[in-house]
Formats: structure tokens, C-alpha cells, sequence
């Protein structure tokens, strides 16, 4: 009896023992065949790898578990269900699309886990289905939204503007994709570039490739119509090519081609379409040469895969890996109060060239990255144009007329 009273007591032990050292389970959920999805979901699994390697949180190894979204509002909630669920993961991660991310609203506050999101811009809708404090409290906002991304625009191009007034900036363009994204940037921006504010503005929308369309035709022909100093386009990273072979067809140059997508396509400063376009982003190569940490995330990230990030979402779910990682060590569980007050505290400097913390936004509590860069492709690279602190070349102007 008491042998097996003994064998009870070590049984129970190591049972106990298997517990703690059991894995901390992310969630991650992305569009895995868009390029933010792919190199954003590598970029994750490489902090956890690098995490692990040093000895984990608390003693205990991160295991990063994907699924797909497939940029789909039933897809992204049938998959916040399951990692719930059935892998009972402790937080989440990861989201591109804003569509997509309004879909795992609801259960995410069914389960009240800590979310770090990477992505949706398209405040009227994700962040208005959020709610304010209390209750969505556990979603931690990397990613600007909308307005915070017109702000830094707005900002960026008056500065240009004001350095070199040759640079015209008054006539602006949108041609935005008919989703939740474009829709909402279509209002951000006729917030923003208002009449009031000098500016005259137009728009058109456009199906995406990424969803069966691409044909933007009747979106350029319009805006060729309107004479823009700026041509600004909404959409995604298959977009980026189709548009300016049609452009191109037509012989549309304006004085500015800006594009916005979340990633552009893999090797797209390969291209012959690529010389001086102008992009809004948070990250390039480029910041290698003044950031040392970009530099050792991109190494980092080159040698393990044998390709190049080409979208700032790889280095922001590595920032979004390690922000959790510190928080849960900070907060000594991944229970869900303690672990928002220790993320409260925030103080990452990210291979984003930001230091990232977290403030309140115009409704949620927890917002992270509030400044969006202007960049511009030039030999085959992403050049910081603005802000000018962070400046690694100068602004090609007007956009060349195409030949």
C-alpha cells in the first residue's frame, strides 16, 4: 500500500512538473497567401525560435500555431474557434486584413485572451466593432489605424511641400480597392486632404486582384481625367503591377505614383515598372545602414529563409513576438489582467526604427505605432524620403513619363 501510495506522489509530481513546463501557446492568425501573411508568419516563427534558443519565457519553450485566414471574415473567426479551442492557445496574434479582422471580433471577446494585433487599418469598422474600455482592453493595436496613417501623410508631404514648394501637392487622387480597406481610406483621406485644408480631391474604386478583379481601367481613366499632382492607390500587393502595366498603356503620369498596399509583390524593385514610385510603409532595407536593429533582424531573417522581407509586416510580427514574450515574462503568467498591465509598460525599439508603446487611440486603449514613413523605390530599393530625421535618400520628381 504504501509503495503504491509512493508511486501516486511521483506520478502526481511529474505531472505537475510536465505542466510547468509545458509550451506557451501562440495563436497566429494571417493571410498566408498574400505576401504580409507568408513573410509576417516566418518573421513570428523566427522570434520564437530565437526566443526558444535563448531559454524561452519562465522556463518554458513559445510554440507558434498558424492558420489561415484567407483575407475572409468567416474563415479569420472559424479560425480564432479553433485556436481557441481545440489547440487552447494562451494569446493571440497576427491579421492583415481588415475585413478579415472584423470577423474574429466577436470571439475574441468570447475568449478574452490577449491579442496582439499586426494589422486592420480600417478604423470605422474594426476598431468601432472594438469598443472602448473596458471592453476591448485585451487588444493590443500595432498597426496605425486609417486616420493615424492620413495624419503622418498629411504631415509628411506639407513638409515636402515646404522644403520644396516645386513639389506639388494640392490635386489628390484615391483609387481604393471596394473592400473594408479601400472604403475606409477612401473616408480617411477626403477627411484629411479636404477642401479646407487647400486641397481638391477625387476617387474611384476598383475590384482587387487579390479578390478576382484586376482591371483598374475605368479607376485610371478617371484619374487621368482629374489631373492629379498625387495618384494614390489603396489595395494589395497584387495590385502593384497589373496597375502600372495599365498605367503605363496609358500613358498616366502624374506628378506623384503612390501606392499603399499593406506588402508588395517579392522582388518588385526587380521590375522595370518599379523606378520612382512612391509608397507609404513603416520599414525598407534601407534603415539597415542606421538601425541596428533592423540590420540584425534583416540578417536574421535572410539567412534563415534565403530571401529578403519585402514587407514591413515580417518585422512587425517579429516586434509583435517579442513585445508578448517581454510581457509575459514581465507579468509572470499569460492570465489575462496581469498580462495587459504588463504590456501596459511597453518600451520595445523595433527593427521598425520605432520604439514602440502603447497609448490610447480615438476609442480602444492599447495603440501602438501611430506614424506611417513615405518611401520611394529607387535602383531596386526602398528609400526613407520622410520623416527627414530618418532619411536615406531624396525625392525623385515628377514621376518620369512613361516611354
Amino acid at each position: 500500500m504504501k509503495r503504491m501510495m509512493f508511486a501516486l506522489a511521483v506520478l502526481v509530481m511529474l505531472a505537475g512538473s510536465a505542466y510547468a513546463q509545458g509550451t506557451i501557446k501562440l495563436g497566429g492568425i494571417w493571410t498566408l497567401a498574400d505576401i504580409t501573411g507568408k513573410q509576417g508568419s516566418a518573421a513570428a516563427r523566427m522570434a520564437v525560435d530565437e526566443i526558444n534558443a535563448a531559454g524561452g519565457v519562465l522556463g518554458r519553450k513559445l510554440e507558434l500555431i498558424v492558420a489561415d485566414d484567407e483575407g475572409k471574415a468567416d474563415k479569420a473567426a472559424a479560425a480564432v474557434e479553433k485556436l481557441a479551442t481545440v489547440d487552447k492557445v494562451d494569446v493571440f496574434i497576427g491579421g492583415m486584413a481588415s475585413g478579415a479582422e472584423l470577423g474574429k471580433i466577436p470571439a475574441f471577446k468570447k475568449y478574452d485572451k490577449v491579442v496582439m494585433s499586426t494589422g486592420a487599418a480600417a478604423s470605422t469598422v474594426v476598431e468601432k466593432a472594438l469598443g472602448p474600455s473596458p471592453g476591448s482592453d485585451f487588444y493590443f493595436h500595432l498597426h496605425p489605424w486609417d486616420y493615424n496613417q492620413g495624419a503622418s501623410y498629411l504631415e509628411g508631404w506639407t513638409a515636402i511641400n515646404k522644403k520644396d514648394p516645386n513639389i506639388k501637392i494640392a490635386r489628390v487622387f484615391l483609387g481604393y480597392e471596394d473592400g473594408a480597406f479601400g472604403q475606409s481610406s477612401w473616408v480617411a483621406t477626403k477627411t484629411l486632404f479636404s477642401p479646407s485644408m487647400g486641397f481638391t480631391i477625387d476617387g474611384a474604386s476598383f475590384k482587387s486582384a487579390a479578390f478576382g478583379g484586376g482591371d483598374y481601367t475605368a479607376m485610371l481613366e478617371a484619374a487621368k481625367a482629374f489631373k492629379p499632382d498625387i495618384f494614390l492607390w489603396a489595395g494589395y500587393d497584387a495590385d502593384a503591377l497589373p496597375m502600372l502595366e495599365q498605367a503605363k498603356a496609358m500613358k498616366f503620369s502624374p506628378g506623384i505614383f503612390l501606392g499603399a498596399p499593406p506588402g508588395w509583390p517579392q522582388n518588385f524593385g526587380d521590375s522595370k515598372l518599379s523606378p520612382n514610385v512612391t509608397l507609404y510603409g513603416m520599414w525598407s532595407t534601407a534603415m539597415n545602414k542606421n538601425n541596428p536593429a533592423s540590420d540584425k533582424f534583416y540578417k536574421n531573417y535572410v539567412a534563415k529563409f534565403k530571401e529578403e522581407p519585402a514587407t514591413y509586416f515580417a518585422p512587425l510580427a517579429y516586434s509583435a513576438v517579442y513585445i508578448l514574450a517581454d510581457g509575459i515574462k514581465a507579468a509572470g503568467t499569460t492570465e489575462t489582467a496581469p498580462l495587459i498591465k504588463a504590456l501596459e509598460a511597453t518600451k520595445y525599439a523595433s527593427p521598425l526604427g520605432e520604439t514602440i508603446t502603447f497609448s490610447p487611440s480615438m476609442i480602444i486603449k492599447h495603440q501602438g505605432i501611430t506614424r506611417q514613413k513615405i518611401l520611394q523605390w529607387q535602383n531596386g530599393e526602398q528609400q526613407v524620403i520622410w520623416p527627414f530625421e530618418a532619411a536615406t535618400a531624396t525625392l525623385v520628381y515628377p514621376f518620369p513619363a512613361w516611354k
